[in-house]
């Protein structure tokens, strides 16, 4: 399990084993993430990784920057905090 805090608002929500990725997570708790594919494509879910380490479940076909991660294709690896 591990824990995700949402930097502008201060929110924690944890991500539970059973969740297939960091999307998956933050929906399960209420979280507006915006999105289209789900799949890594659009990019449209990206935001900033303030601190943490993320495992890949896939390598995002879209243009990301450094520091950026795909929610919808990632999960958490231990604690993190993402610009959100």
């Amino acid at each position: 399990m591990s824990r995700v805090t949402l930097r502008l608002s201060g929110t924690q929500v944890l991500c539970q084993e059973d969740h297939p990725s960091l999307l998956v997570a933050l929906e399960s708790h209420q979280v507006a993430v915006e999105y289209q594919c789900r799949e890594g494509y659009c990019g449209s879910c990206r935001c900033r990784l303030v601190a943490g380490q993320v495992d890949w479940l896939t390598t995002p076909l879209a243009f990301i920057n450094d520091g950026e991660i795909l929610p919808c294709c990632c999960r958490a690896k231990g604690d993190i905090e993402i610009e959100m």
